[in-house]
């Protein structure tokens, strides 16, 4: 298993040497959760895992301020480069949220849960519910059992596995999204194919007023 230093080294090796490694076009599941903010009247998000950007700029693009979170300084120096830098990415760990003691109408976190162990998922999903606005929504996106990876490599826990390089990967069923996401306002769960399949889940933050 990685550490926290050692997560830190991966994703800075890797945006090293891969440089724009998923290109520039935004993932599937950035363009449908545009659309759902926007319907949703979403001024302002929070991206935990931001990389160089390509998932932000669509949201941009479309009204809504983004600020990000991102482990690689190297990532968000090429964010600067590509998309500008009035652009806030706070530099370190999502384990270690919050950064900032801001509210957001909206949370956007791709491909990212997943790497992390039970209670550093546990957190994750806590401490985005925590920033949110009240009657805000946040989505993830995580992989699913249904993906050719699953129950390859070394057995690490329950469904959770050492793909390569010791990155310890979960993956998700509708059981498991519903057991952890459950107390977080979780009201959709969508199959959506990206490189791999994945689930798109979105929660909302009820009116505590209520």
């Amino acid at each position: 298993m990685i550490n926290e230093t050692g997560k830190t080294e991966f994703w800075e090796k890797n945006f090293i040497e891969k440089q724009e490694m998923w290109g520039f076009e935004p993932s599937h599941s950035a363009v449908l959760t545009k659309d759902f903010f926007l319907q949703k009247s979403v001024k302002n998000i929070l991206i935990p895992g931001i990389g160089y950007g390509r998932n932000a700029q669509i949201f941009r693009d479309n009204g809504i301020a983004v600020t990000g979170i991102e482990i690689s300084q190297t990532a968000i120096e090429m964010a600067g480069k590509h998309y500008g830098t009035e652009m806030l990415i706070y530099h370190g760990s999502v384990t270690d949220m919050p950064y900032d003691k801001c509210l957001y109408d909206g949370i956007f976190c791709y491909a990212l849960i997943h790497l992390l162990d039970s209670s550093e998922r546990a957190k994750l999903i806590l401490d985005c519910y925590s920033q949110l606005t009240e009657n805000g929504y946040m989505v993830f996106t995580v992989i699913s059992k249904e993906a050719h990876t699953y129950g390859k490599g070394k057995f690490v826990s329950k469904d959770r596995y050492e793909i390569f390089d010791g990155v310890n990967m979960f993956f998700y069923d509708r059981e498991s999204i519903r057991e952890e996401f459950g107390k977080a306002g979780l009201f959709d769960i969508t199959e959506v194919t990206e490189n791999f399949p994945f689930f798109l889940i979105k929660c909302r933050k009820e009116d505590i007023k209520r």
